[in-house]
């Protein structure tokens, strides 16, 4: 990509004041109808030592540049949407701050791996369907709605998938993986990480061996990492996935068992 010869600067016309030590960040455009393909815009922003990446686009957005596009939500890393390529590395912009890039520039793209809708928003619908694909929900066999039942779990019932269920759902390993930039029709990370939250909570009494047990499931994996360290929440899908070929692998040999 590269920089237009216009860019946006703060100045007098609601940008920082005169003195204020700025630092550059290099947004991704993408203009549906009007660009090609992605340039980077240049926008000085106010460094201040307590703003997030997703502070500078918000003064963006608000001070010199209207029409940038990008999603945010919580600003407190529970919703998972504001996650965008950082200086080439996946990374929640509400957790990664300005003054982590020294004197700058800052490059702020879209995550990789996911078609471009406007700016640094990315369409989402693939990751949903394969999340959805893995029915990433408690299953009962043989109960009626509404469940009235209560299922009381052990600390050592809880701990063997709380680690599997703090995931958030921010697409920030499948940006990482290399699998998933290369062969789109794999399961991907996050969606199996989930599937084997469910799978080893005690209370679950479904079987996703059907859609885990799979060349484009974990048998896609490389086991290169990538996920685990991309993941802000330190959930470790590479762990998830690895152990459920295991799984796999028991149950060919022993077909009856179930997990």
């Amino acid at each position: 990509m590269t920089e237009p010869d216009a860019v946006s600067r703060a100045d007098g016309q609601g940008g920082a004041t005169a003195g204020t030590r700025t630092l550059r960040m290099e947004v991704s455009r993408y203009r549906p109808g009007e660009d090609d393909e992605p340039v980077l815009q240049g926008y000085d922003v106010p460094l201040m030592p307590d703003w997030a990446v997703l502070d500078g686009l918000n003064y963006i957005k608000d001070q010199l540049d209207g029409s940038l596009s990008y999603r945010w939500s919580c600003r407190m890393g529970v919703c998972g949407s504001c996650g965008m390529t950082v200086n080439g590395e996946p990374r929640l912009t509400c957790g990664t701050f300005l003054t982590e890039y020294g004197d700058g520039p800052v490059r702020i793209e879209p995550l990789k791996g996911f078609p471009v809708i406007r700016d640094l928003v990315v369409d989402i619908d693939d990751f949903l369907a394969k999340l959805s694909s893995v029915r990433p929900w408690l299953v009962r066999e043989g109960e009626d709605l509404p469940l009235t039942t209560e299922y009381a779990q052990t600390p050592e019932q809880l701990e063997a998938y709380r680690q599997y269920s703090m995931c958030i759902n921010c697409m920030l390993c499948y940006s990482a993986c290399p699998v998933y930039v290369l062969e789109p029709d794999f399961l991907g990370p996050a969606a199996i990480a989930l599937a084997q939250r469910y799978n080893l909570d005690s209370r679950d009494m479904d079987d996703r061996f059907d859609v885990l047990n799979l060349e484009d499931a974990v048998w896609g994996c490389t086991f290169v990492g990538e996920c685990t360290r991309a993941c802000p929440k330190h959930v470790d899908p590479a762990e998830a996935i690895q152990r459920y070929k295991l799984t796999a692998a028991l149950r060919s040999v022993l077909p009856w068992s179930r997990r």
